[in-house]
């Protein structure tokens, strides 16, 4: 084991010591299908589509360009030491599995950690077709010269990847994949192409910065974290607040993440989408997708 495999491992050690009796249990425990399956071979190439994959990860495709967040495949997401993976095991699988995805022709990534930036995932993905837009001070993590391009975005900073045009905006959270690096960056961001405006959420607790993107038009879909807020709340938002925190950006769907995928937090497993129903109140025609693997479109 290298050195830096051991420091890993004594870090693992000291954040987390019950995690090693969590391990035990999991092993035996199966990782259950996603309840349904997208089919985005069937998917046209005019109108916006979006398929929840599973926690951040969503498939997008805007008049026939594809576009995929914060993607993690793992069955285990964390510290890979030797043969095995430190870190917490999937509850459900994803909806499609890497080969079945379509080409990907840009990768979103929100901040650094193992939950939204998951090597194993993202080596998987690396083709010279593919563009990478990702936190400041992340590429290192990547394998750069496998993509098309890798671009780093801080806040208020934009690119344009293919007929997206992507800007950073900052958000309420942390960007340390361990505990010293903590001058990774960490995003939202918005995504604009023709007629149709996009809004990732990334990861995030409460905050006013949504209200800054609001404009005449309202963001077609607002893509946002609504879990693993109990008891961490000072880092992630519940899901009235992320429903808020789209309100001040203005939007007209509303597709929440970071649930039902990943045990980070102590609230119930369908806590926050009944949340979420809760703060749409009586417009639950809103709320884009309930399940890993459904599917939406705007044509």
């Amino acid at each position: 084991m290298t050195q830096s495999a051991l420091r890993n491992a004594a870090w693992a050690w000291q954040a987390a010591p019950h995690y090693w009796k969590r391990y035990a249990s999991d092993r035996k425990r199966r990782v259950l299908p996603a309840p349904l399956r997208p089919n985005p071979k069937a998917w046209p190439d005019q109108g916006l589509f979006a398929a929840w994959l599973g926690h951040s990860t969503v498939l997008l495709k805007i008049d026939g360009t594809t576009l995929l967040t914060d993607p993690v495949f793992s069955t285990r997401i964390g510290i890979r030491l030797g043969p095995l993976t430190v870190g917490v095991k999937r509850i459900v699988e994803p909806a499609l599995a890497p080969a079945e995805l379509p080409k990907i022709d840009v990768i979103l990534l929100s901040h650094a950690h193992m939950d939204h930036f998951d090597l194993p995932s993202l080596r998987r993905l690396e083709s010279r077709n593919t563009v990478v837009v990702t936190a400041s001070k992340t590429s290192d993590l990547l394998g750069v010269r496998r993509y098309h391009r890798v671009h780093e975005l801080g806040w208020g900073a934009s690119v344009t990847a293919g007929p997206f045009e992507i800007r950073a905006f900052a958000v309420n959270h942390w960007g340390a994949r361990m505990r010293t690096d903590t001058y990774r960056g960490y995003n939202g961001y918005t995504i604009e192409s023709g007629r149709y405006r996009v809004l990732f959420g990334g990861d995030t607790a409460a905050t006013t910065s949504f209200r800054s993107l609001k404009k005449r038009r309202p963001f077609d879909l607002a893509i946002m974290p609504v879990g693993a807020y109990n008891p961490w709340i000072h880092y992630h938002c519940t899901p009235e607040q992320a429903w808020q925190m789209a309100e001040d950006a203005g939007f007209e769907f509303f597709l929440p993440v970071h649930h039902q995928t990943l045990a980070l937090s102590r609230e119930p497993y369908l806590e926050p989408i009944e949340r979420v129903y809760g703060a749409a109140g009586r417009q639950p025609d809103r709320v884009a997708v309930r399940q890993i693997g459904q599917e939406f479109r705007i044509r």
